[in-house]
């Protein structure tokens, strides 16, 4: 576990002085970066070969309405996608507001990755071409759906619906598994339920015809992969400035399991 003393103030109360960074071995690193890569090639494939996805979707479209009943559905839309959401931003900026406030770095660190991943995959939202489930032709809009790294077709619709975004939000509290390394069975435990979180909130827009399952997927890998490689980079980062600021030994390494 990482001091960092330079981030002190003569005038910080002793009491306020948790300055703690946990430095996590390469074999995590290693490890984690393994899993994504197979679940991203997993990923690949079922994006690739689409069908079970549009199946899924069709379940909750009605084509003699032609439409998505759910779509507009009150508790579906006030539970889900507002309530849900909110909660994780209020938890997000509480735990900000506390570390600032404890001045515990570790806490200040999760706080902002559980901000970063959803970011990260507003981003790649923003810049995607393909449609949203609602906008298909195939569910009574006028857009094309084509396959992922396919070449977009020219009525490929208003875009901007991969990965996706709302799942993202339930998906950023998996940076809670920094915030309790040790005992590692609670950083996991913490971590998985987050992944269920997104999951369940990127159903509910599968049921109203915002995504199909697989942009949920994809949000969650983005959202882990974002905040596993800016956490390595800046708590190593961090490590190697404490030590030449003021000459003290090299941090310990959380061990793994």
């Amino acid at each position: 576990m990482l001091q960092l003393p330079f981030l002190n103030k003569v005038t910080t109360l002793s009491a306020n002085q948790n300055k703690s960074i946990y430095v996590y071995t390469s074999r995590f690193y290693l490890k984690h970066y393994l899993w994504l890569t197979l679940a991203g090639l997993l990923f690949f494939w079922l994006s690739r070969y689409d069908g079970w996805d549009w199946a899924i979707s069709r379940h909750f479209y009605d084509p003699a309405l032609r439409r998505f009943p759910w779509q507009n559905n009150r508790w579906l839309d006030l539970i889900n996608h507002r309530l849900l959401k909110d909660a994780v931003l209020v938890f997000g900026v509480a735990l900000l507001a506390a570390a600032a406030f404890t001045r515990r770095w570790q806490w200040l660190l999760v706080a902002l990755l559980i901000g970063i991943g959803p970011l990260v995959v507003g981003v790649l939202k923003a810049t995607s071409a393909h449609s949203c489930p609602w906008d298909l032709l195939a569910f009574g809009g006028r857009a094309r759906a084509w396959p992922l790294l396919g070449s977009p077709p020219a009525d490929s619709g208003p875009g901007h619906c991969f990965p996706g975004g709302h799942a993202s939000s339930g998906f950023g509290l998996m940076a809670l598994r920094f915030l309790f390394p040790q005992p590692r069975r609670l950083g996991v435990f913490l971590w998985a339920a987050a992944v269920l979180l997104g999951l369940i909130m990127g159903w509910g827009q599968v049921m109203r015809g915002a995504h199909f399952v697989s942009h949920n997927l994809w949000a969650g890998w983005w959202v882990w992969l974002s905040q596993l490689s800016i956490y390595a980079g800046l708590s190593r980062w961090i490590a190697r400035r404490s030590t030449t600021h003021d000459g003290s030994p090299k941090p310990e390494t959380v061990p793994l399991d």
